[in-house]
């Protein structure tokens, strides 16, 4: 979910700003920060919504593809749980480096 502070900030980086209760009607700007209209908020953040989404989408559908391709090599979804817990293994692994 993009809550109205990421629209904000998508909007404008610099911005100091409060939001309460993630409530568009509790907005406090600070240090001069240049006053963006409600409307313009939700439109940014319906529009960082709707990228997050497809994101999300893509990420499924490229999941559902790789096992597709692997169950056509003639791996059980079994080994395709075990290859996939050695890859995140693998992945947190060298995150730690």
């Amino acid at each position: 979910m993009i809550d109205i502070i990421d629209a904000i900030k998508a909007i404008n980086p610099n911005a100091n700003v409060v939001v309460m209760e993630e409530d568009i009607n509790q907005i406090t700007w600070h240090n001069d920060t240049p006053v963006i209209s409600n409307e313009d908020i939700l439109a940014k953040q319906a529009e960082l919504q709707i990228a997050e989404d497809a994101l999300v989408e893509q990420k499924n559908t490229n999941k559902a593809n790789a096992i597709s391709k692997l169950e056509a090599l003639g791996l059980n979804i079994d080994e395709i749980d075990a290859l996939t817990q050695m890859y995140k293994q693998g992945a947190e692994h060298f995150k730690k480096k």
